[in-house]
C-alpha cells in the first residue's frame, strides 16, 4: 500500500512533529488545520475568515494528495467557543454544502488563543469514473 506524508510548510509541523496529511492507499487523513495563512504565518481575527482559510489549507493538502474537497467523507470541527460555531455555517455550506460529509463539532481549547476553529478531515480517493 502506498503511504506518504504531505507538508504545508508550516513551522508547526517541524516544531511539533506531525504532517499536514498522510496518504495511505486511497485514504487521505488531514490533520487538524487552523486558519493560519502558512505563507505568512498570520491569522485573521474573526472565525469566518479563519474557517475559509482552514478550508483553503485543507483544499491545498488534498490537492497534493491527488484528491479534492469532494472526496471528504468525514469532518471534525473544534472551536473554543461553541457559541461562535453558527457564524461558520455559511462558509462551511459554501465549501461543503454539496458534499455533506459525516461531521461532528466539539468545543475545546486550542493551542493558540488566536485560533478560533480547527478542522480535521478524512477523504477517500474516488476511482476513475466512480
Amino acid at each position: 500500500m502506498n503511504r506518504y506524508r504531505i507538508s504545508s510548510g508550516s513551522t508547526f509541523e517541524e516544531e511539533i512533529g506531525y504532517s499536514r496529511a498522510i496518504v495511505n492507499g486511497d485514504w487521505v487523513f488531514v490533520s487538524g488545520t487552523t486558519g493560519f495563512d502558512y505563507s505568512t504565518m498570520t491569522i485573521a481575527d474573526d472565525i469566518e475568515t479563519q474557517t475559509a482559510q482552514c478550508l483553503e489549507n485543507i483544499k491545498a493538502a488534498l490537492a497534493q494528495a491527488g484528491t479534492s474537497l469532494e472526496d471528504i467523507v468525514r469532518v471534525n470541527y473544534v472551536v473554543p467557543n461553541a457559541e461562535e460555531f453558527p457564524r461558520c455555517w455559511p462558509t462551511l455550506k459554501r465549501y461543503l454544502g454539496e458534499i455533506r460529509p459525516a461531521a461532528m463539532m466539539i468545543a475545546a481549547g486550542l493551542a493558540d488563543p488566536r485560533m478560533k476553529i480547527e478542522i480535521e478531515v478524512t477523504a477517500i480517493k474516488r476511482q476513475p469514473n466512480a
